[in-house]
């Protein structure tokens, strides 16, 4: 099955003027996370003890600097994905929380979504909960001169990640990665499909707006 995105969509709830949350549930869709600033690793101190406490566990966190200020948050429950409700919910908690703490400076939007099913993989467990399946991972340096690499995930060693390539298995330090995702294929595609339960109770009425967006490939 050819390499694509996955299609997501992104229900907006009315704001009033300046910070307040955005709930966001794209689905179709512990461990230190990958790629974290000094700034993202202060709120994934404030946000993770939140979401435990809450039942859901915390799968990526960033902080988008462009013309407004955007924290991302991506959570899902230890048994599976997390839906509209638990989206909002998510949000509520950690905006009282944020509120009182002020970490961000500045007028922000917080952003709440699931993982999807072309997920990015952000923790060490996850390279081995999804062993079997075709990822894509990026490197912060050059490895033997190449920072992406695609293949098969072949489980964990220690605190390395093993990918099957075409040339053999090689393991990669966790610290090493920038970036990593799934790759939708078929075996995806039928996992998704079963997923599909999650928004049984799904209401478009309660929001504004439905958008369709693509995940970002690493090229």
């Amino acid at each position: 099955m050819a390499s694509q995105s996955g299609v997501h969509y992104a229900l907006h709830r009315k704001n009033a003027a300046g910070r307040g949350p955005v709930f966001l549930c794209l689905g179709k869709m512990t461990n230190d996370l990958i790629a974290q600033s000094a700034t993202e690793k202060k709120l994934f101190e404030i946000i993770n003890p939140i979401l435990s406490d809450m039942g859901f566990e915390l799968v990526r966190l960033r902080l988008i600097s462009n013309k407004e200020i955007t924290l991302q948050i991506m959570a899902a429950r230890p048994d599976g994905y997390i839906n509209v409700d638990e989206c909002a919910e998510i949000s509520t908690g950690i905006s009282a929380v944020l509120d009182v703490e002020d970490p961000i400076l500045d007028t922000y939007n917080l952003e709440v979504s699931s993982p999807g099913i072309d997920r990015p993989l952000t923790r060490i467990k996850d390279f081995e909960a999804f062993e079997g399946y075709e990822a894509k991972i990026e490197t912060v340096e050059l490895i033997e001169g190449q920072k992406r690499f695609k293949g098969t995930l072949a489980g964990i060693n220690g605190s390395e990640i093993l990918i099957n390539l075409d040339e053999g298995t090689i393991g990669l330090e966790f610290d090493w990665l920038a970036e990593a995702k799934l790759v939708l294929t078929d075996e995806l595609v039928k996992e998704m499909l079963k997923q599909k339960k999650i928004n049984q109770n799904f209401d478009d009425k309660e929001f504004d707006e439905i958008e369709t967006d693509r995940l970002e490939e690493i090229e």
